[in-house]
């Protein structure tokens, strides 16, 4: 890969994207986006065309995220910035498309992956990246589920598991700050909660509320992210706190555990303890063997390996890291982490470069790189 070239056919590519109508921050966005396919996919099929071909895929990410951008524009202007508490009409259209892509000739996941692309507006990259598959892989899903229901009378609704895995992927990505989807993602929880009485609906409005209310602490004024521990816990929301303990203590009564009634007892852990020495780890980490005994996810498994390490010592922390695959995302960030707390700057300096240069979202490889950067630091004036 020839990095040089890359660099000098940046300014390039950016001034044509600029001249077609986009914004330039919008525009470097896309540019940034192509130059990492670029880096992955030339090695093996180098293009005869390179600025053709930077151009090209440049201008299509931009077009997703214009798209995605339009539509969450369109969804936000029918409700209000925050979610309000409290009852909520029982009609709702948007809902209703959910249950309706969740079509029963679907499987679970080719109906939420066309969930998230047709009503979510989420990006075929943004759903690849939740589901860890490459973005050709989800691209073939949605297309053959697209067939799938092309010919078939969407007049029976999916199921609500499914629509509950939409709602909940498409808060996740509102929640990293690419597409600014948390409002909605809570409304329409909010509705499906006031029509079916299930645990599970119950557990993920707990789970939505007890993470939004820490929002507004999560980014500092420069836009810098803020890890939980360092977060300024006078700026959380308490009602939302209150309001999301409250349902999920209702929701666990009913002794029907499911994956987001435990992923919401985790946060409301979090959200109850006065400062981040106070945190209870060890229960967190039994909640983390439920979850992993519900879902085994190794994306639970990264996090419980997070939470080991803070309740038994990071060196068992690494312990637990060690039985899982190295490829996951975040895992070198995890590891730098544990390695930082071990006391082993060197090694952890040198994976929060190497997890700075994986990441994909542009605050969080800010993030990982300042962190690099201070325990070199650091080590140089030792």
């Amino acid at each position: 890969m020839d990095e040089t070239l890359l660099r000098d056919l940046t300014p390039g590519v950016l001034g044509i994207l600029v001249r077609r109508g986009a914004d330039f921050a919008a525009a470097e966005d896309a540019v940034q986006e192509a130059l990492v396919d670029a880096v992955r996919v030339w090695p093996a099929d180098p293009p005869r065309d390179a600025k053709g071909w930077l151009v090209t895929v440049a201008w299509r990410r931009f077009l997703d995220a214009a798209r995605a951008d339009a539509g969450r524009r369109r969804r936000e202007e029918s409700v209000e910035e925050e979610p309000a508490p409290g009852p909520v009409p029982a009609v709702d259209d948007t809902l209703q498309l959910y249950f309706l892509c969740a079509h029963p000739s679907l499987t679970p996941s080719s109906a939420v992956a066309l969930t998230l692309r047709a009503v979510g507006g989420l990006t075929t990259r943004q759903i690849a990246q939740a589901y860890l598959v490459p973005e050709a892989t989800m691209a073939q899903r949605i297309s053959r589920a697209k067939r799938t229901v092309s010919g078939v009378r969407f007049d029976r609704p999916g199921d609500v598991a499914t629509v509950l895995r939409v709602l909940y992927l498409v808060f996740n990505e509102g929640y990293s700050g690419d597409v600014d989807l948390v409002a909605e993602a809570i409304r329409l929880t909010r509705r499906l909660a006031a029509a079916i009485d299930h645990p599970e609906v119950a557990g993920l409005l707990a789970l939505m509320l007890l993470h939004h209310a820490r929002r507004a602490a999560r980014t500092g004024s420069d836009g810098s992210l803020v890890p939980l521990a360092e977060q300024d816990r006078g700026r959380w929301d308490t009602g939302a706190i209150a309001e999301g303990v409250a349902i999920l203590q209702g929701a666990l009564a009913r002794d029907r555990l499911g994956e987001f009634q435990a992923q919401a007892a985790i946060a409301a852990l979090h959200a109850d303890a006065p400062t981040a020495e106070e945190t209870d780890w060890v229960q967190i980490v039994e909640w983390y063997d439920e979850l992993a005994r519900l879902t085994d996810s190794p994306v639970v498994r990264l996090n419980r390996a997070v939470a080991v390490g803070e309740a038994d010592g990071p060196r068992a922390g690494l312990a637990a890291l060690a039985a899982l695959d190295g490829s996951l995302p975040r895992y070198t960030a995890v590891a730098a982490y544990l390695h930082e707390r071990d006391g082993d700057l060197t090694t952890a300096a040198r994976m929060y470069a190497e997890a700075a240069h994986k990441a994909t979202d542009l605050a969080e490889r800010d993030h990982l790189t300042r962190r690099a950067a201070r325990l070199n630091s650091a080590r140089g004036g030792a």
